[in-house]
């Protein structure tokens, strides 16, 4: 007669590396997140040149004011960018597990559905921090370069080039961790992209900053918050329209993450897979 035997819980540090492997795996994600970087890096330089060539044509005390420097380091086009593939690839995440029914799998190895979540959290995060603090560095580091030519690059050691710099690195994992969020909740690819898309990308448009309602809504969101992060210049009081502060900003940052995941936890605890 056998004794039967019992397999041991996986301890948290496992459920990590399971996450670690199986984005490690997939092999479209490299790809992606090397395309993505090449372009918002290469969107800084061409911003970099295009303000040089125009130098000559400046005026001295335009030369000395850092009018675009920081813009230059940090372009909406890249960013913007940057915001609707990091929040993609979130959803994604949990999204294709849902479709492809591995979920069940992972739940009947790993009842704790939470830990499961977590972990996925977890790894999502530091790949899209590292990723981010990466581009971030290199398209500052690349564009200013480029501007010191005319003597008009940002010094790193400015508080506004520091901020402008965790808020661009920081902007990846937030994205994505929001898009982990809505995957859970929608569970749907099209409906989830769609959605990811709009409210970190389109619904900010829709709120304007000239009266104080519409602006406390509009600076609540992620894509505000890092605008202002990122100026290099701070509000006059005399200005026509509501500019979000600094604390206010960061706050936003920490905010929509952590209310996605809470609610992803409490989701996945009370539905089915």
């Amino acid at each position: 007669m056998t004794t039967p035997t019992t397999e041991p819980r996986a301890r948290f540090a496992d459920l990590l590396a399971s996450e670690w492997i199986k984005t490690r795996s997939l092999r479209s994600t490299p790809w992606a997140l090397a395309f993505t970087a090449l372009f918002i890096i290469g969107s800084a330089a061409v911003a970099a040149l295009a303000d040089y060539g125009h130098q000559s044509h400046s005026a001295p005390l335009g030369q000395r004011l850092h009018l675009f420097a920081l813009g230059d380091a940090f372009p909406p086009a890249g960013y913007l960018t940057l915001m609707l593939v990091a929040g993609s690839i979130g959803a994604v995440t949990i999204v294709g597990e849902y479709s492809s029914g591995l979920i069940r799998t992972t739940t009947v190895a790993v009842p704790a559905r939470g830990a499961v979540l977590l972990a996925k959290a977890i790894v999502l995060a530091a790949v899209w921090t590292v990723l981010g603090t990466v581009i971030s560095t290199v398209s500052f580091a690349l564009s200013q370069s480029i501007l010191d030519g005319w003597h008009v690059r940002f010094p790193i050691t400015h508080p506004h080039a520091l901020q402008a710099l965790a808020a661009s690195a920081l902007l990846a994992p937030v994205c994505a961790l929001v898009g982990l969020g809505l995957g859970v909740l929608i569970r749907h690819s099209a409906a989830t992209m769609v959605t990811t898309a709009f409210t970190l990308l389109m619904l900010p448009t829709i709120f304007s900053s000239s009266t104080h309602w519409s602006a406390d809504v509009r600076h609540a969101m992620v894509q505000s918050a890092w605008g202002r992060l990122i100026q290099d210049w701070d509000p006059s009081p005399h200005d026509s329209f509501y500019v979000p502060t600094v604390a206010g900003s960061w706050v936003t940052y920490a905010a929509w993450p952590l209310i996605a995941v809470l609610l992803a936890l409490v989701a996945v605890r009370r539905r089915d897979v």
